[in-house]
């Protein structure tokens, strides 16, 4: 599990930096999305402060940096563990890109920043309870990540640092 040994089974929250791939070209951070997985008002408050800058040359300029050539940052909610409702005998680490995109970026190198913990894992009695405590950590991450010390992590350097990764990490 490369790098997560350490770290508490569980959901967290953060940025994932995605390589220059067809969806983030498609798809920049702050465009409109279909993503119906969160609340309105949150994903409204998340994109004034991560993606919209407080005036109108703050939000071209960062508009631009956020569809350049390098890639781009979107926000993310990740599961660390077992996922005891799949009943998974590895240990895994998932990330779920807080954006809808058209077309997938399987193969492309993502970089994650984790901000915060929400909770532990649990069992789910059903595939529905599982949803809505995903909706939930949706919208945790998205009210979390609005607020401007985590929204200021969108620009960490190390999310759209891909030199010399061409090869999967592990």
């Amino acid at each position: 599990m490369c790098g997560y040994d350490d770290i508490e089974s569980g959901v967290y929250y953060g940025w994932a930096g995605i390589a220059p791939c067809t969806a983030t070209h498609q798809h920049p951070p702050g465009s409109q999305s279909k993503y119906k997985l969160m609340a309105s008002h949150i994903a409204s408050a998340l994109g004034k402060v991560a993606f919209g800058g407080s005036d109108k040359e703050d939000s071209e300029e960062r508009k631009e940096t956020l569809t350049s050539e390098k890639g781009a940052v979107y926000p993310m909610v990740m599961s660390i563990g077992w996922n005891p409702y799949y009943k998974n005998e590895v240990r895994s680490v998932e990330v779920h890109v807080m954006h809808q995109f058209e077309t997938d970026f399987y193969g492309s190198h993502m970089n994650v920043n984790i901000l915060g913990f929400i909770r532990p894992e649990y069992d789910y009695v059903s595939k529905e309870k599982l949803i809505e405590d995903i909706k939930t950590d949706i919208d945790v991450a998205g009210r979390s990540l609005a607020r401007k010390p985590y929204a200021k992590m969108r620009d960490d350097p190390y999310l759209l640092d891909f030199k010399g990764k061409e090869q999967v990490a592990c």
